[in-house]
């Protein structure tokens, strides 16, 4: 599921710099991006550790996660992401297995999360984020705005025919890409030269990859949120289950329609969430083309059993994985946040019994997935799950918290 949006900036994007300077200040741009030669994390003293005590409710979800993050690790590959910052491949191999280590005792210990603590504090380096830029002024916020995103399901055909009319494309031969990044670069023509591929409108109102398509859906919004999330489970019509993933995206950026619903007033903020934005489209169907058209940005879809997978190619878990923005800068040849490192979130969270309603989550969680094509360290994205649950809690995902690192010593 590489390349994530997340449900809630399916619905808004992300905060908007708003107010005028004389009546009110400036709201965060959590997706401002950062300049060159700045990564998003710094390593802090003990004084300015977070507790970490109270990181149990996900325990038993975090060796599985680990596991998978070792597992990329192990590939020759992931060496080129390393070191970041003082973090070797090594020491980042080495933290994982202590890191097991500690969540695994600690289930025998009287007191888990109080053990959990003293392990980290005697045992790892931590790093914060330095979160979004200040909009005022030279600095960060320490601040980064936490989204959701997730795993769809829904109903789909292999062939073009009643109710299945909206489809999904595989991936194009002609669409080149970056051979150190794998970032999209454009289109490789005939001649051997390279320009901007097609936009979302021009692949699926002209009909720019007829003979591509994968699948079809019921809905061209079911569509859009599949193209937008990177996977998704779906129930064929002729009884088989399909887990597809991401095969690659168009290069152009991501354009938030929702916001611009909300800026031409024809659904409130407070009422933006993805069940009124559904509803709004059955009855205004007419205005998908106009809103969904405005977002260039599209992915490519192949069969992925066995996940859902994340940008390291190793399966994502509920509640355990984040996705945050791994863009190379090469004036350093760092990625803005580290792979598949352990990361502390401090951040309220939607209920599971009212998704209306939040809770502060304080715990772990292990970085797997990867953000947008900017660098912007301002951003984090939970993955919330499968299914209609799953996207209930990851389109109310939507709160401002704190995001820490750790590095064993």
């Amino acid at each position: 599921m590489p390349k994530w949006i997340s449900l809630a900036a399916v619905l808004l994007s992300l905060i908007p710099l708003t107010g005028c300077a004389h009546k009110k200040p400036l709201a965060v741009d959590f997706n401002r991006g950062l300049p060159p030669g700045q990564l998003a994390l710094r390593k802090i003293s003990p004084a300015e550790y977070p507790d970490f005590s109270k990181c149990t409710w996900n325990l038993a979800l975090l060796p599985r996660a680990i596991d998978n993050s070792i597992a990329y690790l192990n590939h020759p590959s992931a060496q080129r992401s390393f070191p970041y910052l003082d973090i070797s491949h090594q020491r980042a191999l080495a933290t994982l297995t202590s890191f097991k280590e500690v969540i695994t005792a600690a289930s025998a210990q009287p007191d888990p999360g109080q053990y959990i603590d003293q392990q980290i504090r005697a045992r790892f380096d931590v790093y914060k984020s330095i979160g979004a830029p200040k909009p005022d002024g030279p600095g960060f916020t320490d601040r980064v705005l936490f989204t959701g995103y997730c795993t769809p399901i829904y109903d789909a055909s292999a062939a073009r025919h009643g109710p299945y009319q909206w489809p999904l494309y595989k991936r194009p031969k002609d669409l080149a890409a970056d051979p150190v990044t794998g970032e999209t670069i454009g289109r490789k023509n005939a001649d051997g030269s390279v320009t901007p591929y097609f936009t979302r409108a021009e692949i699926e109102r002209d009909r720019k990859l007829a003979g591509l398509e994968f699948v079809y859906l019921k809905s061209r919004f079911e569509a859009y949120v599949v193209t937008v999330q990177g996977s998704a489970i779906l129930h064929m019509d002729d009884g088989r289950t399909l887990e597809i993933g991401y095969a690659g995206h168009n290069g152009h950026e991501y354009t938030s329609p929702g916001l611009a619903m909300v800026n031409d007033g024809v659904i409130t903020k407070e009422n933006l969430n993805l069940r009124t934005l559904s509803a709004y489209f059955a009855a205004h169907p007419d205005a998908e083309e106009k809103y969904l058209y405005l977002n260039n940005r599209t992915v490519f879809f192949t069969e992925r059993p066995g996940g859902p997978f994340g940008a390291l190619n190793v399966p994502v878990t509920t509640s355990a994985t984040i996705a945050t923005d791994k863009t190379l800068d090469k004036t350093v040849n760092m990625t803005v946040y580290p792979r598949a490192l352990p990361a502390f979130l401090s951040v309220d969270m939607p209920r599971t019994d009212n998704p209306t309603a939040n809770w502060h989550f304080t715990g772990f969680m292990m970085d797997q997935d990867t953000g947008g094509a900017i660098r912007a360290s301002g951003r984090c994205d939970i993955y919330m799950g499968i299914g209609p649950s799953a996207e209930q809690s990851a389109g109310h995902q939507l709160s401002e918290g704190e995001l820490y690192y750790i590095a064993v010593k």
